[in-house]
Parts: C-alpha cells; sequence; structure tokens
C-alpha cells in the first residue's frame, strides 16, 4: 500500500464520518431538501439512514480493513446518493451554499471523482493490475 493511498483512504474516511454526523445532526434539512421525491422512503428515513451508512463506510475505510471490499461499497454508496444531486439541479433547489443552477451542474461533475477516490484509494481500481500481481485477496 501507497503513503499517498492511505492518506487518501484516512481522509476519505473522515469526511464519510464528519458528514454522516451532519446528516443525523447540523444539516438534517439541507439534507431532507435534497431526497428525490419519487423515493418510497420519507425524507428524514433517507438521510438518517444515508448518514449511518456514511459513518459505518467511513469507520471501515479509516480501520483499513477490507480495503478493496469497502472501496467498492463506498463507491456504490456514491453513485447510490447520485439521483439525490442530480434532483438538487433539476428541482433547483438551495442547499449547502448551491443556490444557483451552474453551481448545482458544476457538483455533479464531483460526483464521478468521489467514486474514482474511493476505489483508487482502496486499490479497489485498477483491479486488473492487482490480478495479474496474484494480490487479489489482499
Amino acid at each position: 500500500m501507497s503513503a499517498l493511498r492511505i492518506a487518501l483512504q484516512l481522509l476519505l474516511g473522515a469526511v464519510l464520518i464528519y458528514t454522516g454526523i451532519t446528516h443525523l445532526s447540523t444539516s438534517r434539512l439541507e439534507f431532507q431538501a435534497q431526497v428525490p421525491s419519487w423515493l418510497p422512503f420519507s425524507a428524514d428515513f433517507v438521510v438518517l439512514a444515508s448518514g449511518v451508512v456514511e459513518i459505518c463506510l467511513g469507520v471501515a475505510l479509516a480501520s483499513l480493513q477490507h480495503r478493496r471490499f469497502v472501496g467498492f461499497a463506498t463507491a456504490l454508496f456514491f453513485i447510490a446518493i447520485f439521483p439525490g444531486n442530480i434532483s438538487q439541479y433539476v428541482n433547483g433547489i438551495d442547499a449547502f451554499g448551491l443556490d444557483t443552477d451552474q453551481a448545482r451542474l458544476i457538483r455533479l461533475f464531483f460526483q464521478p471523482l468521489l467514486v474514482i477516490w474511493a476505489l483508487w484509494a482502496t486499490a479497489a481500481w485498477p483491479l486488473r493490475a492487482k490480478k495479474e500481481q496474484g494480490k487479489l485477496h489482499e
């Protein structure tokens, strides 16, 4: 494991723990505003559940255990919450200082970067190189 990957994994873990805590406390209403209306659950449930998931993923990332599995799970989580970002843009919802269509649109381009960050920092990507080295079990 390179020091840079470990540092980025730990940083991502810290960010997720912090963000998860804000889901449960100070930013709960702002997160609720981003929940797409087509979801079959209340916005509050979605925010609370995603906050708990974020905290769990953050702790898992910080533990440096099962790195690839945690990396894939984190990437999938970032993909799963992307509809909330799209909903914020499409519906023109002001939250987290994103109060223009341009700011909300720019934010959409950062979600793929989070997916790549999760996969790269945990050595889950590129997986092919690790397979060739016979280190898939890492």
